[in-house]
């Protein structure tokens, strides 16, 4: 039993648990970010452009008179562009992030990484304050 709950502790504090739990907290904000834009923002223009058409509001009841029960297939068309808008935001903010990523390669890739010693003109490290190759001290 010990060795189980020593376990459980080197499991649970692994840096990429927290990390997955500072992700699922996150999305769970977001989430309500995204289905607020869609009910309140999207929804409304789309209601306005289909003439004043509310999707909450599309049902089909199946039964008759007060307290039937009602197939709410407004109620998913909302959740589908909900998901769908998720979808949407989530590829923009990863082909921003991968483009500022490749961005920031490039540059690291630009800037040189050795220089020609003025000596010997043998090749090494651009951070070098002395040759390697014939001891001369290199002065910038």
């Amino acid at each position: 039993m010990k060795s189980f709950i020593k376990e459980f502790k080197e499991f649970i504090s692994r840096g990429n648990v927290m990390d997955m739990a500072v992700g699922i907290i996150i999305g769970g904000a977001f989430t309500a970010i995204v289905t607020s834009l869609v009910n309140d923002v999207i929804m409304p223009l789309i209601s306005l452009l289909t003439g004043g058409l509310d999707f909450s509001e599309l049902n089909i009841a199946l039964g008759e008179g007060e307290g039937a029960a009602t197939l709410n297939y407004g109620a998913f068309i909302s959740a589908i562009i909900n998901f769908l808008l998720i979808a949407l935001v989530i590829f923009l903010i990863i082909k921003a992030m991968n483009k500022f990523k490749k961005k920031k390669e490039d540059e690291a890739a630009e800037e040189p990484t050795t220089k020609e010693c003025p000596h010997c003109f043998e090749t090494i490290n651009i951070k070098a304050t002395k040759c390697p190759h014939c001891g001369s001290d290199l002065k910038d």
